[in-house]
């Protein structure tokens, strides 16, 4: 009979599944998985760091909304996974996490790269496994994937041994499950949607928050039915920016803070109450404000805030069925002194910013890098943030119009995910045009994926906002010192062209855009290397904090 080993059983478990492409460092004892997975027809991504393979493993699942796979070797591979698999873990991302361990035989003796991979990943997923039967892998696999996707997404890691990996088995013995489907939508409860939609109806300042929940299920055009159909203006989370395109006559990002504030009912779909919105609690909003909490976890509901109307279900299915209520109770009209406030304080506020994103000054500012980058992209263009100091400036002056085309560090704060985060949006869709503008501190933490995308031929763009450091200023850190903050102004399209990539250096504002056209042209990936204004300070050192 003929026999096959547990790495190709691997591979072929993970082909049922669907996918299609993977990211990895190489190393034992998943050489064999991997070579497996290219004969295979799978596309392998080796990156330089295992970090950055899981984080090209998460854009690529946030842009397709698919699971996405990162594999690592034993021990410091594996390790090396967690803080891509962490990031995921805070951002809800079906991300499938694959490492090599020791040999079962060996454990507890000291073996070559032995740790308790198990333990270190099990706070950080939804659901860890190890495999003790070669048998049993396709059924482990199918079980991850199902864990990843259904209720609320996250990471999964499965644990593989070097000897369940070798483990040669009869090939009859083997049972391969069909791709995964996700669960049928959870409706909310009938009664707490008509709550929801009285409640909205008496209110005389709404707004409707929108987090990744709303992505993952699917919801968008849900959400886009609801507030055309109520009149209700809407905001989002920064990772699930573009839900409704944000030119939409209801989108008032310059009026954020005002609308936070003045506030009395908050519909919040898909989204917790972290950090990124100060918990849901004053000042942030006001202290009598009324909250209506979708989310398909019910154990967050109510979770660091008193909620008056939870509801637990599938934002999308939600959504339908609040919009299907509103019909007849709540006419957009209702909330037409509300939308003007906002309207025209948000057309006050875009005036002033688009005065400071006209400078002409060098260094180079910021807000006038970001003008030419937001002038530059393409509608439909896939913008990636990383940084400090530039992820906020990005943040109140380059919109996004598409769902799923925003990406940056997310409620984790990972920096470094720019790069690895651009190669798997690239690759997920080698069509759309892929923007990277990165801080010049936080490329250097993964600046070595130009080389990944040079070999793999991925034609990422990277606009770096060199201002010579870690400049950002924090209020509790003043007047402090801040040792190890200056990195001067490194020639990084210089290493890039020593690697194969395109280069371009930039010192003045109206250099910007034909740098931009000469490195999109080149159809290789491109570094844009702008020096800008080590003493530009946005408005904010986090979005909890975030002023307009």
């Amino acid at each position: 009979m003929a026999t096959i080993t547990g790495s190709e059983v691997l591979a072929q478990a993970l082909r049922s599944q669907g996918v299609d492409t993977m990211f990895y460092l190489m190393g034992g004892p998943m050489l064999e998985t991997e070579a497996a997975c290219i004969k295979l027809g799978i596309r392998a991504i080796d990156t330089r760091h295992e970090q950055a393979a899981a984080l090209a493993a998460h854009a690529w699942t946030r842009v397709t909304r698919r699971p996405g796979v990162a594999m690592g070797c034993s021990g410091p591979g594996a390790i090396n996974l967690a803080t891509g698999v962490a990031n995921a873990f805070t951002d809800c991302a079906p991300l499938v996490a694959i490492g090599g361990s020791s040999p079962r035989v060996f454990l507890g003796m000291e073996a070559f790269q032995e740790i308790d991979q198990v333990a270190l990943m099990k706070p950080i997923t939804k659901w860890t496994e190890r495999i003790y039967d070669a048998r049993r892998i396709p059924d482990v696999v199918d079980t991850a994937f199902r864990q990843a996707t259904s209720g609320r997404p996250g990471p999964v890691y499965i644990d593989m041994p070097g000897d369940i990996l070798g483990e040669k088995i009869e090939e009859e013995q083997v049972r391969y499950l069909g791709p995964w489907k996700p669960a049928p939508r959870t409706l909310g409860d009938p009664g707490a949607v008509c709550e929801a939609i009285a409640l909205l109806a008496k209110a005389e300042r709404p707004i409707v928050i929108a987090g990744s929940g709303v992505w993952w299920s699917d919801g968008a055009a849900a959400l886009q039915a609801f507030v055309e159909a109520t009149g209700i203006p809407f905001y989002t989370t920064p990772i699930s920016r573009g839900l409704i395109a944000e030119d939409h006559e209801l989108a008032f990002l310059n009026a954020r803070s005002t609308a936070f504030t003045e506030a009395d009912v908050v519909l919040a779909v898909g989204t917790r109450f972290n950090w990124v919105i100060q918990f849901g609690r004053p000042p942030r909003f006001a202290a009598d404000l009324k909250v209506i909490h979708v989310d398909i976890n019910p154990t967050q509901l109510g979770h660091n805030r008193a909620v008056d109307i939870p509801i637990a279900g599938d934002a999308k299915a939600v959504l339908e069925q609040l919009r299907a209520e509103a019909e007849g109770k709540i006419a957009p009209k209702r909330y037409a002194s509300w939308t003007g406030k906002l309207r025209t304080l948000d057309a006050e506020k875009g005036a002033e910013q688009d005065k400071a994103m006209s400078r002409e000054e060098t260094p180079i500012h910021p807000l006038r890098l970001c003008k030419e980058v937001r002038d530059f992209m393409r509608r439909d263009g896939i913008l990636v943030v990383d940084g400090q100091e530039i992820l906020n400036f990005g943040r109140q002056a380059i919109p996004t119009y598409v769902a799923g085309h925003r990406l940056n560090s997310g409620a984790f704060g990972t920096m470094g995910v720019g790069l690895p985060f651009g190669v798997g949006a690239k690759v997920a869709k080698p069509d759309t045009q892929v923007l990277v503008l990165h801080g010049d501190g936080s490329y250097g933490i993964n600046a070595m994926e130009m080389d990944t995308a040079v070999r793999h031929k991925i034609p990422v763009v990277v606009v770096i906002s060199n201002n010579g450091g870690w400049t950002a200023d924090a209020p509790w850190t003043r007047p402090l010192p801040k040792p190890g903050r200056n990195l001067g102004h490194t020639r990084y399209d210089r290493v890039a062209q020593e690697l194969g990539a395109h280069g371009e250096f930039v010192e003045k504002p109206h250099d910007i855009r034909p740098a931009l056209e000469r490195a999109f042209a080149s159809g290789k990936p491109a570094v844009v290397n702008v020096i800008t204004d080590g003493k530009a300070r946005a408005q904010t050192v986090r979005f909890s904090a975030y002023t307009t």
